[in-house]
């Protein structure tokens, strides 16, 4: 077993660490307070390769796998959790369900632009009446000549207002058994009447833009279905797998922003003329937050591995999933009660990262539906 990365991953470990420190911790605290999508920031990171990691080298990217993901959504989640999903969203929801389950023609028209960045991806599945009951959706597709038309509306899109490819889950068999009347559509932008909906106002991933899309008529044709007709739920099954190996990755670089905010907070702040790290209440808490931050690390470089290696993983990325989120929200609550009336305030980050955290716990599958998903997945 080994546990030491090699030396691409560490290359990949290191430019996104250099990444996060020059561009993202000095912008971070004003994204999040104007609520601004960061244009320039995610420019540069598709510069530098980020977008395209998970795409094929045939395809113009780097052809790297989950773990490789793994370790570059950690580090930019450590300098904002903003870029860090929808960084996420656009490798493992778009990238790589494409290129797992889309056609050669797909892989061909989109790929490259998704590897590039000239073409941001987003993940259209969740309604307002269809949440962790994914199989609820109602978007309908009807066949027509030459593809299908589309109506419904979709829910807190990550990206929605940025990106220019959605794949969007629609029903298709409205007759069939619940779930398996599904089908999945790669939908472009421009299509006519495809419309962005209302921003939400959130607590946290502020500079993310979260919004709702609006499908009145679309016409999208039948070369831009996803697999089989009437297999889009067990794509969108597969793929939030996926997924879900990319919010614990960001879980864990909230949880490591927090570490190491509380530590450095700690060794400067003196009560009672020392440190206050010298106190066991906060030496204990700054011990079980490294020590938490290791395990979920761990589960989610485990389930990444696996499903690199194509084995069996939907358990072990809910077990990492549920973890890491959990564990992150600890260290974030912790990391305000370390800095004290200090943490409260916009002065220090801690006070962002204890609202991004808890979203961690909701999206790519709330914490007790993952429970559900390990207990049914038990030997």
């Amino acid at each position: 077993m080994e546990f030491a990365l090699t030396e691409d991953q560490e290359m990949i470990r290191d430019a996104a660490r250099d990444f996060a420190d020059r561009v993202l911790r000095p912008n971070a605290a004003r994204w999040d307070a104007e609520e601004s999508f960061p244009e320039d920031a995610m420019a540069e990171a598709a510069a530098a390769g980020f977008m395209g990691l998970t795409v094929p080298e045939d395809y113009g990217g780097a052809g790297l796998g989950n773990l490789h993901a793994a370790i570059l959504l950690e580090e930019i989640n450590v300098g904002c959790a903003s870029v860090g999903v929808t960084l996420s969203v656009h490798m493992s929801l778009m990238c790589s369900m494409l290129n797992k389950h889309g056609s050669t023609e797909l892989k061909q028209k989109y790929l490259p632009a998704l590897a590039d960045g000239s073409c941001i991806g987003a993940y259209c599945l969740t309604e307002p009446q269809a949440g962790s009951d994914a199989a609820a959706v109602r978007t309908s597709a009807v066949k027509v000549d030459g593809g299908y038309v589309l109506n419904g509306t979709k829910a807190w899109i990550t990206t929605g207002a940025q990106a220019g490819l959605f794949v969007v889950y629609a029903v298709t068999d409205a007759e069939a058994k619940k779930g398996s009347g599904m089908t999945a559509f790669l939908v472009e932008k421009d299509f006519p009447g495809l419309k962005v909906g209302k921003k939400e106002e959130k607590l946290g991933i502020r500079a993310s833009s979260t919004t709702e899309i609006l499908l009145e008529d679309v016409h999208v044709p039948n070369e831009n279905v996803v697999g089989a007709v009437n297999g889009g739920f067990k794509i969108a099954l597969d793929t939030l797998d996926g997924g879900r190996i990319g919010i614990a990755s960001q879980a864990v670089g909230i949880h490591r922003a927090c570490l190491e905010a509380s530590v450095k907070y700690s060794k400067e702040r003196e009560q009672f003329g020392k440190p206050i790290n010298r106190f066991q209440a906060i030496s204990f808490k700054l011990a079980d937050m490294a020590t938490e931050l290791d395990a979920a690390r761990l589960l989610v470089h485990r389930a990444a591995w696996l499903r690199d290696q194509g084995l069996p993983s939907t358990k072990a990325c809910s077990m990492a999933k549920l973890y890491a989120s959990q564990a992150c929200n600890r260290a974030a609550q912790d990391a305000v009660q370390i800095h004290g009336g200090a943490g409260y305030t916009k002065e220090f980050p801690v006070e962002r990262y204890y609202r991004d955290a808890r979203i961690t716990e909701i999206y790519e599958g709330a914490t007790d539906v993952q429970r559900i998903v390990i207990s049914r997945n038990l030997d």
